[in-house]
């Protein structure tokens, strides 16, 4: 009698209830964001237990306030950024980097073949390049203020001014001026020139990660999966998602992305290559850090560098390309 009350009850119990996790991502929907909507639309958040939320950053969201003010549990984020933050007081920990590669480009024209030759050149930089890797290009390669103007995140004077270089993003204005201008422009990566932060990266509260490490380990596990899925397998499930957050985002600019995406290495290369998506090392970091501190970019005495990361979710991983 017992035992039978027992199945009965057994069979009655429900299911665990999947953990709710929000992300939260630092523009648009896009290609370079397909392997967190890749692990929703496949199942692979749940699988691992968990009911993710995606919600969409923008020009507008400022992602640390919402990050500290628990509207989400992980942020989509970037090195300086988040270093930075700890000067401020705010204890932002980077868990993963889905990208060994910052995809931030200086774009000049077809006859400019050597980064070295925009010295003297007008460069227009948008207000984050400024405190972020316009002071190191200076550094690095002599360039000063006096060539720098402000973009507004408009590919018109590059367009029509052969003697003008700008910023842009890998997989986007490189794209629009091609499309645009019918004219294939030199695009110098930052990270092959030796700029040395992650980018697309993982980042939640360093209490998140400490009262929270199963999910963050989970969700951090579940989304380097779905990078490699989303690279190597069919990208469709994450497409429809991408469109269907941001409809503006076109089958073309998709393919665009992931096709660089794929011929940089940004996910798969660097690191990665041997120690698996996702991957961050200790040195890598530390170059980053080194590199603000030199470039005046940083107080190194408000800021622990090791507090500002962990490899913990990352170094047996293993979700190779």
């Amino acid at each position: 009698m017992a035992t039978t009350l027992g199945a009965l009850c057994a069979t009655s119990l429900p299911a665990q209830a999947a953990d709710r996790f929000t992300f939260l991502t630092n523009w648009y929907a896009q290609a370079e964001h397909g392997g967190f909507y890749q692990a929703q639309a496949t199942g692979l958040y749940s699988k691992a237990g968990l009911d993710v939320t995606i919600k969409m950053g923008g020009p507008q969201v400022n992602l640390m306030q919402l990050l500290v003010a628990g509207q989400a549990d992980c942020i989509m984020g970037y090195d300086t950024q988040t270093i930075k933050a700890w000067e401020q007081g705010i204890q932002a920990v980077t868990v993963a980097a889905a990208f060994q590669k910052d995809p931030a480009v200086i774009i000049a024209h077809p006859h400019i073949k050597k980064f070295e030759e925009l010295k003297g050149k007008t460069i227009l930089v948008g207000s984050a390049g400024m405190v972020t890797y316009w002071p190191w290009i200076k550094t690095k390669y002599g360039f000063t203020d006096a060539q720098m103007r402000p973009y507004t995140f408009n590919i018109q004077p590059f367009l029509a001014d052969k003697d003008i270089a700008q910023q842009g993003y890998l997989a986007s204005e490189p794209y629009s001026i091609e499309k645009e201008g019918k004219i294939k422009p030199t695009v110098f990566l930052l990270s092959d020139l030796g700029w040395p932060p992650y980018a697309t990266t993982v980042v939640c509260t360093a209490e998140t990660v400490k009262t929270k490490p199963k999910l963050v380990g989970a969700f951090v596990k579940a989304s380097m999966e779905g990078w490699k899925s989303y690279l190597t397998a069919d990208p469709a499930p994450a497409n429809g998602l991408i469109k269907k957050d941001n409809p503006n985002m076109t089958d073309d600019l998709i393919a665009n992305g992931i096709a660089k995406m794929k011929s940089e290495g940004m996910v798969f290369g660097g690191d990665a290559a041997k120690l698996g998506i996702g991957i961050l090392t200790d040195a890598r970091m530390k170059a980053t850090y080194d590199m603000m501190v030199q470039n005046k970019l940083l107080d190194p005495t408000k800021v622990d560098l090791k507090k500002t990361y962990t490899t913990q979710f990352v170094k047996d991983l293993k979700v190779m390309p």
